[in-house]
């Protein structure tokens, strides 16, 4: 079976940590599934609204700035090979 992976053309947003979660899981559709790969199960959470991925990370022991490097990683990985991701 010969598989092609094409580029995406469309841009993710550059995900920050003063964003809200809520406008992260809004703009990225896999970031829920990233956040709950990463023991954040924020996506349903109604503070998502208002917390920011620095103010979750935190409150869950994580380091804020290890969690949006590692999700946007995760984001050039998933526009380069459409949307799959790969694990290493």
């Amino acid at each position: 079976m010969n598989m092609e992976y094409k580029k995406k053309t469309n841009s993710l947003k550059e995900i920050k940590k003063d964003m809200t979660i809520a406008e992260l899981v809004s703009s990225n559709k896999e970031a829920a599934e990233k956040l709950s790969e990463a023991g954040l199960f924020c996506g349903g959470c109604p503070m998502s609204q208002f917390e920011t991925i620095e103010q979750g990370a935190l409150g869950h022991g994580m380091d804020p700035d290890k969690l949006v490097k590692d999700l946007n990683e995760d984001s050039i990985k998933d526009e380069e090979y459409g949307g799959i991701s790969f694990k290493n």
